[in-house]
């Protein structure tokens, strides 16, 4: 490789560098694990002896090689346009004006450009493995994997940038097609040595396909080499919680942490792991923290708010699920959360208010049980604040999708007693005592002083 071809290598790694921070995680990943696609693929980097340059070479294609080595894009745009307006078949020119037109997120323009190189020279790898890449980053899945398979196939161009092509493949692969991604993470290996990227990648298919324990090894293998490697620890993290391992989840992050003590991934799975074995206390100042750092993310706000009820801090977790409500207003599991820390507030009008819009969306419920509890909800609200007929109606939906409890047979008795329906707030006092065994004191007194009255009304 020629010096102005290997500096072209370097200019286009860092190119790819600043692209992936701001791809979406699924196609950052496809590129991380290709090698990324102008890393490499840079503008004239081509397989010499396979495609051999015109000679002597164009003033202009000088020029234009020198303002690629100088990261000058629009200069070598201007240049590269105009010589491939003159010389239209030219593969390795066009596929230069793809890579600057890629470079400078002209998409459109780059994926002609692309295909037009692939035209002229249909066996020249490098378009195809661009093409393919840029594709997928743009969600064109399907035709991203004709490309890719295209390039495996091709005899020409060097077995390094076909190994990054299997490897894209695999990538595609990974969540619908384990089997085949395992199948072309195995055939780039066989070209190319292997990569922490590739073990990762080995643990994730384990995972996908059961296999706990080899996902496990194969990111505790990335941690031997690399102790620093983030991605791997959650990944371990991750499948030690599968396996039913809280204790060593928790000292592999722990252990993380003390060198990297702020990033943000590891520590939402601290705070996950902590809020899963009840150790709110600890989890609330890591979620505080990164709540702080990003005060818009729904889920955070959400699980600080959760943290917050768990704690008894409903004051401070009344805002949160009151904007998060504002957000998203027909979220009947939020409208249930706030309603309940309403309910310990005392502000039994607002939640009343609250479940009452939540009820009225049966559907929106995640499942028929979380629609019982909130109804549940409804009608303690509405018993407090002297709304009997409101506390029937909410038992009604409560009792066609949970059994009745102690608490929803009291609750009945004590709105039949406000309507004075006397009979049926007398065998409804009578069930729930029976049912009672001592275990609601304060109801089991009320019930029965309310049985003595009552005995003495029609």
């Amino acid at each position: 490789m020629s010096d102005t071809a290997h500096n072209r290598t370097n200019r286009a790694t860092s190119q790819l560098h600043y692209r992936s921070a701001i791809l979406p995680l699924f196609l950052s990943t496809v590129l991380l694990a290709a090698g990324t696609a102008r890393a490499q693929l840079p503008a004239g980097t081509t397989d010499a002896t396979a495609h051999p340059q015109p000679s002597p070479q164009d003033p202009l294609r000088a020029e234009a090689n020198a303002a690629l080595d100088k990261q000058d894009y629009p200069t070598a745009l201007k240049l590269l346009t105009a010589l491939a307006s003159k010389t239209p078949n030219d593969a390795h020119l066009l596929y230069d004006l793809a890579s600057t037109q890629d470079a400078l997120d002209q998409t459109s323009p780059a994926e002609t450009s692309y295909r037009a190189a692939i035209a002229a020279d249909a066996n020249f790898l490098e378009p195809h493995v661009a093409l393919g890449l840029l594709l997928a980053r743009n969600g064109q899945l399907s035709d991203a994997r004709t490309e890719l398979d295209k390039a495996t196939t091709l005899t020409t161009g060097s077995p390094a940038l076909k190994a990054r092509a299997y490897r894209a493949l695999a990538r595609l692969d990974q969540a619908t097609r384990p089997a085949d991604a395992s199948n072309e993470l195995l055939a780039a290996l066989k070209i190319s040595p292997e990569t922490p990227d590739d073990i990762l990648l080995t643990g994730e298919l384990a995972e996908a396909t059961q296999d706990l324990p080899a996902a496990e090894a194969a990111y505790r293998r990335i941690l031997a080499a690399d102790p620093q490697n983030t991605s791997a620890t959650a990944a371990l993290t991750h499948i030690l919680i599968r396996q039913n391992k809280p204790d060593e989840a928790e000292a592999v992050l722990t252990a993380a942490l003390a060198k990297t003590p702020d990033d943000p991934t590891l520590n939402a799975q601290l705070a996950s792991l902590y809020d899963s074995r009840n150790k709110t206390a600890q989890a609330i100042p890591i979620v505080e923290k990164l709540h702080a750092s990003h005060p818009q993310d729904a889920n955070l706000s959400r699980l600080l708010a959760r943290l917050y009820s768990r704690d008894n801090q409903f004051d401070k977790a009344d805002p949160l699920y009151a904007a998060l409500i504002a957000a998203s207003p027909r979220d009947a599991t939020l409208l249930d959360d706030r309603a309940d820390a309403l309910i310990h507030l005392r502000k039994f009008a607002e939640a009343e208010s609250l479940l009452k819009r939540a009820v009225s969306n049966p559907n929106d419920f995640p499942t028929k049980e979380d629609l019982g509890i909130a109804a549940s909800h409804l009608a303690f609200a509405a018993s407090e604040n002297n709304d009997p007929a409101t506390s029937l109606q909410a038992l009604e939906i409560r009792d066609r999708v949970l059994p009745q409890s102690p608490s929803s047979l009291f609750l009945s008795a004590t709105a039949y007693d406000k309507l004075h329906q006397v009979k049926q707030a007398k065998d409804l006092y009578k069930q729930f005592l029976s049912v009672a065994n001592g275990k609601f004191p304060d109801e089991e007194w009320q019930a029965r002083h309310r049985l003595i009255t009552l005995e003495h009304m029609k």
